[in-house]
């Protein structure tokens, strides 16, 4: 039976994923101590990490990039392309169709919903500006998996159980709201306003 890994350590395996794409192409090998320096982690971490999805390694030599990279594409689900919508045509939900990390790391941006009459029927980055109430219809039709929000927080409960309604099971929401979902509904939450007064507080304890 496969283990089941701790939700954090699924959390640090995207950076590890990310320092291995950084890592020049004649370099074959990488050891613990450089993973963790580019991830931000010390290296006793990543070897627990990894162990979940035990890569070979060699003591002295470290882990082979090709192999450690198609082992972690494999755990996250990364070995085919999934479709994504956005729902909010706003300057954030503008902004996101036009970020390239989206389909370097396999997600294609195809359909993005607003309620502005203003801006349906527009094209931004070359999609067309669907109206809200055909989330469903589009959903099924284009094959969408992941839904993303980028709402005012008033408008965030109905997307996400519009886009739940449509068969989305996998959601990213950067509204500041917390979505009711039934079970078996993962939602992640990028909150920027509650992540930069993190980093206020902090900065008061250097005196800034």
């Amino acid at each position: 039976m496969k283990a089941i890994i701790p939700a954090a350590t699924v959390s640090r395996l995207p950076l590890y994923l990310r320092c291995l794409g950084e890592i020049p192409p004649s370099q074959t090998t990488c050891s613990s101590e450089q993973l963790a320096e580019g991830a931000g982690v010390n290296p006793a971490q990543v070897r627990k990490d990894l162990s979940f999805i035990d890569p070979p390694g060699v003591r002295g030599v470290g882990y082979d990039v090709a192999e450690l990279r198609a082992l972690l594409r494999r755990e996250l689900g990364l070995t085919k392309q999934y479709r994504v919508a956005i729902a909010g045509a706003g300057n954030l939900g503008s902004a996101l169709t036009m970020y390239p990390g989206f389909n370097e790391a396999g997600f294609e941006v195809v359909a993005l919903f607003d309620t502005d009459v203003t801006k349906i029927g527009t094209t931004i980055n070359s999609l067309t500006v669907q109206p809200f109430k055909n989330i469903g219809a589009i959903v099924a039709s284009l094959s969408v998996s992941i839904g993303v929000i980028a709402t005012p927080l008033e408008a965030a409960q109905e997307v996400a159980d519009r886009f739940v309604d449509a068969g989305i099971r996998s959601i990213l929401n950067f509204a500041p709201a917390v979505l009711k979902r039934p079970a078996g509904i993962e939602v992640r939450r990028v909150d920027l306003s509650t992540e930069l007064q993190i980093l206020a507080y902090h900065q008061t304890q250097v005196g800034g």
